[in-house]
């Protein structure tokens, strides 16, 4: 007998469902040192030092930029990278785009204008998106060690 009763794979694949369609946005001018984890999309315009994983869509607004990398199912990249860019399906550069570093990805769509120095790899070679679940709740022992 589980100790949390059979609900407990329902109420997770409830909190991820719930978790892929929140949207976590960094605005233009906010500074952002670390990394981002998520089920959901992604929109930049600001910038970050650190890396993004995304099981979904990342959006890096004209005004971003990127020093680290992004793992993720799609993007579309308008700003600045610095660093690797992994890309399940598809990847689209903007014209506005500058991407200093190393991209795999499936498809790719790159508009006139946008700046790419690095190396490609295409087809089905990104790895699977894993993220951490924060969806599990603490135990008694966490609980209490966060009160402290």
């Amino acid at each position: 007998m589980a100790v949390f009763g059979n609900n407990t794979s329902k109420e997770t694949k409830k909190d991820i469902t719930e978790l892929s369609n929140a949207e976590t946005r960094i605005g233009k001018g906010a500074v952002l040192d670390g990394n981002i984890e998520t089920y959901g999309p992604v929109r930049l315009d600001g910038k970050i030092v650190g890396n993004i994983k995304s099981k979904s869509r990342v959006v890096l607004g004209e005004t971003s930029g990127l020093q680290g990398s992004i793992l993720a199912q799609n993007a579309e990249i308008s700003g600045e990278v610095k660093g690797l860019v992994e890309i399940a399906d598809l990847l689209t550069l903007k014209s506005t785009a500058v991407i200093n570093g190393d991209i795999v990805c499936n498809k790719l769509i790159v508009e006139a204008g946008a700046v790419f120095n690095g190396s490609c790899k295409m087809g089905n070679m990104v790895k699977e998106i894993k993220i951490n679940d924060s969806t599990k709740k603490p135990s008694h022992d966490q609980k209490q060690k966060q009160v402290v």
